[in-house]
C-alpha cells in the first residue's frame, strides 16, 4: 500500500466552501491526509448534482394561483430558522412578482413550529391542525423522522404534496422532494478539522442534537467514519440530547470523567452554544471545539479563540429552494420534474474568513 502524500495546511484551509468538483477533490485529499493512512480510499461520486443555491423561477408552469403553503418547522425560534423563513418568504415574493400575481391570486405561506426543536409532541399537534386546514402544499422539517408517519399518510390521502426540508422523514415515498444540507459531509469535514487541530492523537467526544433526526444521525456518522481513520484518536463518548435529562450536566460529567479530553464536536447550534458555556467554566483545561452553524454566539466564540470554527449551512438558500419546490408541486406533474433530493454544501467558517462577504449567507446574524 502507498502512503498518502502530505499536502500543505494552507491548501486545505483554502477549501472552505465545499462545492462540486472541489468537494470531490477535498474528499480524495482529506481522508488520507487527516488520518495519515496507508491507502487512499476512493471518493464516492455525488448521487445528486448540485443546483445553484438560488434557483431561477420558471414562469412557464401552470402553478396554482392563490396557493397556500403551510410550513411546519422543527422550530420557529433561533437564527437558523429565521434565515430559513427569510429564504421562503423571498421565494414567495419572487414568484408572485414573476407571475404577476396580485391580491387573492398571490401565493401565501404560514410558518409554524415549536419553540424547542426537541418538542416533537407539539410539532405533531401542529401538523394535525395544519393538515386539517387542507393547505395546497405542506413543507416539513421533522423533529422525529419516525413519529410523523400518520400525518404524512393523512396528507397523502388528502392530496397534499409534502416537501421535506432540513431533516428528512424515514418513509421518503410519502414526500415529493427533500431540500437540505449534505450533513454527512459536515461530519466528515469536522473530523478532519478536529483531528488536525489536536495533532492526530488524543481523546474526543461528540455532543449531538436529538438522535431522532436524520440530520443529527448523518453528522455523527460522518464524523465517526472519518475520525476512525486516525488510529491514535479515540472517541470516548457520543451523547445525544434526547438521551439525557440535562445536556449541560452530561457535558460536565464527560469533562470530569476525562479531564485530559482533547476535542469535541457539537452537531448543531443549540448544543454548540451549550458547550461554549460549559467549556468557559472548565478552568485552564479548555477543550478544542468544532461546532455547526455560524450563529452570532459562535461567531463571537471564534473571534475570541474559544472555538476553532464551525461547519455552517446556507439556511436562506434551503428555505428558498424548499418554497420553490413547494410552489412547483402545485403545477400539473406533466409540466414539471421536481428533483427528489437537493443537498446544499456546507462551508467552513473560522477566524480566517469570519465576516467575509463571500460567506454572508452562512453567517446567521
Amino acid at each position: 500500500m502507498k502512503r498518502a502524500a502530505v499536502a500543505s495546511a494552507a491548501l486545505l484551509a483554502a477549501a472552505t466552501l465545499l462545492t462540486g468538483c472541489q468537494k470531490e477533490e477535498v474528499e480524495k485529499l482529506v481522508a488520507p491526509l487527516v488520518a495519515d493512512v496507508q491507502e487512499t480510499p476512493e471518493a464516492q461520486e455525488m448521487e445528486e448534482e448540485k443546483n445553484p443555491a438560488i434557483p431561477e423561477i420558471d414562469t412557464t408552469l401552470s402553478i396554482e394561483s392563490g396557493a397556500r403553503i403551510a410550513v411546519v418547522s422543527k422550530s420557529k425560534k433561533g437564527e437558523f430558522w429565521d434565515k430559513v423563513k427569510e429564504g421562503m418568504e423571498a421565494a414567495v415574493k419572487d414568484v408572485n412578482t414573476a407571475y404577476g400575481l396580485k391580491k387573492e391570486d398571490q401565493i401565501t405561506m404560514t410558518f409554524e413550529g415549536p419553540d424547542n426543536e426537541e418538542d416533537v409532541e407539539s410539532q405533531i399537534n401542529t401538523l394535525d391542525a395544519v393538515i386539517a386546514e387542507n393547505p395546497s402544499v405542506l413543507c416539513l422539517s421533522a423533529g422525529d423522522m419516525e413519529s410523523c408517519q400518520a400525518q404524512l399518510e393523512a396528507a397523502k390521502e388528502n392530496g397534499i404534496p409534502v416537501i421535506a426540508f432540513d431533516s428528512n422523514v424515514s418513509d421518503t415515498k410519502l414526500i415529493r422532494a427533500f431540500r437540505g444540507t449534505d450533513n454527512t459531509q459536515i461530519g466528515k469535514y469536522a473530523a478532519y478539522k478536529l483531528g488536525s487541530a489536536i495533532g492526530k492523537m488524543g481523546n474526543v467526544a461528540v455532543f449531538s442534537a436529538q438522535e431522532k433526526t436524520q440530520s443529527a444521525q448523518e453528522r455523527v456518522q460522518g464524523f465517526l467514519d472519518n475520525i476512525a481513520n486516525y488510529t491514535d484518536i479515540k472517541v470516548v463518548e457520543t451523547i445525544y440530547s434526547d438521551q439525557v435529562d440535562d445536556m449541560k450536566e452530561a457535558m460536565k460529567e464527560v469533562l470530569d470523567k476525562y479531564p485530559a479530553l482533547d476535542g469535541v464536536f457539537c452537531t448543531n447550534a443549540n448544543v454548540s452554544e451549550m458547550f461554549l458555556e460549559v467549556n468557559k467554566d472548565n478552568g485552564e483545561n479548555k477543550v478544542a471545539m468544532i461546532g455547526v452553524d455560524a450563529t452570532s454566539k459562535q461567531q463571537e466564540a471564534i473571534k475570541n479563540g474559544e472555538e476553532l470554527g464551525v461547519l455552517s449551512q446556507n439556511p436562506y438558500a434551503m428555505g428558498y429552494q424548499t418554497m420553490w419546490a413547494a410552489i412547483q408541486s402545485t403545477a400539473p406533474k406533466k409540466e414539471t420534474k421536481i428533483e427528489k433530493q437537493v443537498l446544499l454544501d456546507p462551508a467552513w467558517i473560522d477566524a480566517e474568513n469570519l465576516g467575509s462577504e463571500d460567506y454572508a449567507n452562512y453567517m446567521y446574524n
